[in-house]
């Protein structure tokens, strides 16, 4: 008996064996493929089509609900404002609301439970898709009450962004086969196919305009806010797997 079942286990050892080598023997195939592996950057240059600016009404009082009554006609003032103005509805969102306890110190120094005033901050976002309009925008929220901007940027609206990426990509794409060519000659090969293509993420920065972080410095003068669009880089990047004979 213990006989049969040594013959049986070399034999289950032997079928194991053979398993493993056909497995193994199919294996190496795509192994043989010899590879150039390449990446390529594009760039696109072009001009921001949207701006996006969050205002900000900031008030302050001893009694919170004053603060907050100041605050709400102040910001209501600078909406309506925005919306004669020509600013689409949708393009006006609120971005943050705070209200924050402002503390009196002791003659050490150090913070102390009685409250002084009451500082109240309503943000207000405001998406322009007429970026020549930025400095009569910024213009118009500081007549009608805004006192503070939190953030002034230029960018690509979706369908540009989605437009340019795609140019980048052609042209990181053209780069990455311009080297794997010149790579290829110069070793005596010829590429015949693709094995693998991997598409690294785009860049498309925003651009910052800081001059005006406090609307004291739009309102002190009689003359319009200026603000440049300037230009701004779409990037992508490629890496890709070419098959040389």
């Amino acid at each position: 008996m213990r006989g049969k079942a040594a013959l049986l286990g070399i034999a289950l050892m032997v079928l194991c064996a053979a398993v493993i080598g056909n497995v193994t023997a199919q294996l190496p195939e795509e192994s043989r493929d010899k590879l150039i592996h390449v990446s390529g950057t594009g760039k696109v240059t072009t001009t921001p089509d949207e701006a996006v600016v969050v205002f900000a009404v900031e008030t302050e009082n001893t009694d919170v609900k004053t603060a907050q009554q100041q605050n709400a006609e102040r910001m209501d003032a600078v909406v309506n404002a925005l919306k004669r103005g020509g600013v689409p509805e949708k393009d006006i969102r609120t971005a943050g609301y705070n209200i924050i306890p402002i503390t009196e110190t002791d003659s050490r120094g150090l913070t102390t439970a009685r409250v002084k005033y009451y500082r109240v901050i309503n943000s207000l976002e405001v998406t322009l898709n007429d970026v020549d309009r930025a400095g009569e925008i910024v213009d118009l929220a500081v007549e009608n009450g805004a006192n503070k901007v939190n953030r002034f940027s230029f960018t690509l609206s979706d369908a540009k962004q989605q437009e340019f990426r795609s140019q980048a990509l052609t042209a990181a794409v053209a780069q990455a086969r311009g080297d794997a060519d010149a790579v290829a000659a110069a070793i005596g090969k010829t590429i015949v196919d693709v094995k693998e293509v991997n598409v690294g993420n785009n860049y498309i920065p925003l651009v910052y305009d800081t001059r005006y972080d406090s609307m004291e410095k739009a309102a002190s003068g009689a003359a319009s806010t200026p603000l440049e669009v300037g230009e701004i880089d779409v990037t992508a990047t490629v890496s890709i797997s070419y098959i040389i004979s």
